[in-house]
């Protein structure tokens, strides 16, 4: 048994059970650099340092960080593509860069920024592709693209061109496309990235039952914490190639001290509202005031307070953002 944990959150792994293993990963780029005007200078980027940790099977964790910060890398060396520069990969049991043919069948990717699917054609051609390059048994192929097309409402969209679709349809394509081989473990890439409030909603939905009756295993790396709030139990913070923190998502908003921000809109302007500790004023303007409360408390009891004492007009939450509280942390670390 091995237990790793910061802050106040600790996750334990059965290192005999994972599904996902990583230790002591590196990835170091040479990058090369005009200096003048015949001359180049070659340093050394460290993308990922020394980066260790298991993720069993069925469980599904988020993985964050600022950008730049290796998540990308990771999911890379994780799926093949990139061979780690030192360290030890494993998933399912097999190295991704030496055995990258045998691992494509048994993981999916989802990059929230670049599409898997034919530009050019309908939607459906992406998906026969898929059954004939994955090998699918016909009857399964049918029998799991009903159900993906059922749960992420593809039915009107397969004889569209990708060209066409809005960003939320071609997410939602996205996901089925790494999906239809009925892979183990599934890689997600800011899948909600550029996403309207509907649409976020109907894929955080169908990621919820992946995981509850599939029982997939799901990396996902994302800017949103609603991302992670919504979906995972675990999440992991790497920032310069290390990880920082590997816990449950109230251990890291309370070792970052991160807060929520309440945004009310007043029928008319008002002086500050009399907001109950630790939820305080930090900004009015006009009828427009913003409360700052902690992120691990719940908004609810504020806002049936607030909305029996004061005119609302309207009200909205706002999450803390990822590169703040990872600020923060920093912060902490340096004082104490």
């Amino acid at each position: 048994m091995t237990e790793t944990g910061t802050g106040s959150g600790t996750v334990t792994d059965t290192v005999a059970d994972a599904f996902i293993e990583v230790d002591r990963v590196e990835k170091v780029f040479d990058v090369r650099r005009r200096t003048g005007f015949l001359k180049r200078e070659r340093r050394q980027v460290r993308a990922v340092d020394a980066l260790s940790f298991t993720v069993a099977r069925g469980e599904m964790v988020g993985y964050i960080g600022p950008n730049g910060a290796g998540k990308s890398t990771t999911i890379k060396m994780l799926t093949g593509i990139l061979t780690p520069s030192g360290g030890r990969l494993r998933v399912a049991g097999i190295d991704p860069a030496r055995e990258r043919t045998r691992l494509a069948h048994r993981i999916g990717v989802v990059f929230g920024q670049r599409t898997t699917l034919w530009w050019d054609l309908p939607l459906i051609d992406s998906y026969r592709l898929a059954h004939r390059m994955y090998r699918i048994p016909d009857a399964r192929y049918r029998e799991i693209l009903d159900r993906l097309v059922e749960l992420l409402d593809l039915g009107a969209l397969l004889d569209v061109p990708v060209r066409q679709l809005s960003l939320g349809q071609r997410m939602r394509g996205d996901i089925a496309a790494a999906l239809l081989h009925d892979p183990e473990v599934l890689y997600l890439d800011e899948p909600t990235i550029g996403l309207d409030v509907v649409s976020k909603a109907r894929v955080r939905e169908f990621l919820r039952g992946l995981r509850d009756e599939r029982g997939t295993t799901v990396l996902l790396t994302t800017h949103d914490l609603q991302d992670i709030e919504q979906l995972c139990s675990r999440v992991m913070v790497i920032d310069h190639g290390r990880l920082m923190y590997d816990g449950p998502l109230a251990g890291l908003h309370e070792a970052g001290e991160s807060e929520r921000t309440l945004v009310l809109d007043l029928e008319r302007e008002l002086p500050p509202v009399d907001a109950p500790p630790p939820a305080r004023v930090v900004r009015v303007e006009g009828p427009r005031q913003w409360l700052a409360f902690p992120a691990s408390a719940s908004a609810a009891p504020l806002v049936a307070r607030l909305a029996a004492e004061y005119p609302l007009v309207d009200l909205s939450v706002r999450e803390p953002d990822i590169e703040a509280v990872i600020a923060r942390m920093y912060e902490e670390r340096a004082s104490a």
